[in-house]
């Protein structure tokens, strides 16, 4: 007898089995272009050029997958409950990145789901991805019925809020569809004044131009001054549009064990990162979404929270850079002595 082809329910039951804490299902199909060209039309992607050439990718999925007929959205948890107190000698890290490198968590439960799939439908074809492939991943999420696209950019959900990681799996076979979600930011707008550079413009466009998370994590080399001035003690990431959302507050622990913080991680101590050597860099953030930023842009982060606020007592640790060969953390250390010792340094 032949195996049951794949359905909703199975689907949906094969994905909780693999860990995912939501799921739902949206039938595949061209995206309106709109939102995305409203991001290029502002040059809002920053200098994140490969957004731009895999604009066909990602407003089509046959594109990746041929004959994608179901589009399974998945979300992750890691939400760990309410953020302990600031520490003036540390610089902060997103709240997705404290834990274990959350794409390899991801990509082992979407292997597992997918021979999940294939074990019922060995005829079955997939695309499965998570935050790698030219996926519209908030998109199909919200067509899911998963959670909606707030004003911030940023995935909410009504039972996690918006700490959730994303996946997708498109598959070629006919899934009952859910229903989208509705938008529940309402006229709330809270996000948009948060922002410390003023990142979000309007609602549910981001410009990365502006935006802490590129700078930090993404950008390579100096950070400009203007940036710099606003960096709000973030050493990785920024959450600050995130913890002022309401669907944020008073939620319970949820996060997947792995995406736990980890010692050392749910902040960074400035001093000690002042100091880190590529060695020890190595040591300590391999594995983790840390890596991102690289040894220089975590180095020069620190420089720069060190420089917001004026610490003296860095002075000395900051002026050891001003002559690095990375030319990131070299005028982040210039930029920051000249606010520590209230004079530019020459």
């Amino acid at each position: 007898m032949a195996a049951p082809a794949l359905d909703s329910a199975f689907v949906k039951a094969a994905a909780r089995a693999a860990g995912f804490h939501a799921v739902g299902i949206a039938r595949s199909g061209p995206l309106d272009p709109a939102g995305l060209d409203r991001m290029f039309s502002r040059g809002a992607e920053a200098d994140m050029a490969w957004l731009r050439r895999q604009r066909a990718e990602r407003l089509d999925p046959s594109r990746l997958l041929p004959g994608a007929r179901s589009v399974v959205a998945l979300a992750l948890s890691y939400g760990a409950g309410e953020d302990p107190p600031e520490r003036s000698d540390a610089a902060k890290v997103a709240r997705y990145a404290r834990g274990r490198d959350y794409h390899a968590v991801m990509k082992r439960k979407l292997a597992d789901l997918v021979r999940r799939f294939r074990e019922r439908d060995p005829d079955a074809r997939t695309f499965a991805s998570a935050d790698i492939a030219p996926v519209m991943e908030k998109v199909w999420a919200e067509r899911a019925g998963v959670g909606w696209i707030g004003k911030n950019g940023c995935l909410i959900t009504t039972g996690f809020g918006s700490w959730v990681l994303l996946a997708t799996v498109l598959v070629d076979r006919d899934l009952e569809p859910d229903s989208p979600h509705a938008e529940r930011c309402g006229s709330c707008a809270a996000c948009l004044s948060a922002c410390p550079t003023g990142a979000i413009p309007e609602p549910g466009l981001v410009d990365a131009r502006l935006c802490l998370s590129f700078h930090t994590i993404e950008r390579r080399g100096p950070v400009p001054p203007e940036i710099a001035a606003r960096i709000s003690g973030w050493g990785f990431g920024c959450d600050d549009c995130q913890t002022v959302c309401p669907w944020n507050h008073g939620l319970p622990a949820s996060s997947d064990p792995e995406l736990l913080p980890r010692p050392g991680q749910e902040a960074l101590d400035l001093g000690a990162t002042l100091r880190l050597t590529e060695a020890e860099y190595r040591r300590r953030f391999n594995g983790t979404a840390l890596a991102r930023a690289r040894y220089d842009g975590l180095l020069r982060n620190a420089i720069l929270v060190a420089g917001e606020r004026r610490d003296p007592r860095h002075a000395d640790a900051v002026r050891a850079h001003l002559s690095s060969p990375f030319p990131g953390v070299r005028e982040a250390a210039h930029w920051a002595l000249g606010r520590i010792e209230g004079a530019a340094v020459r």
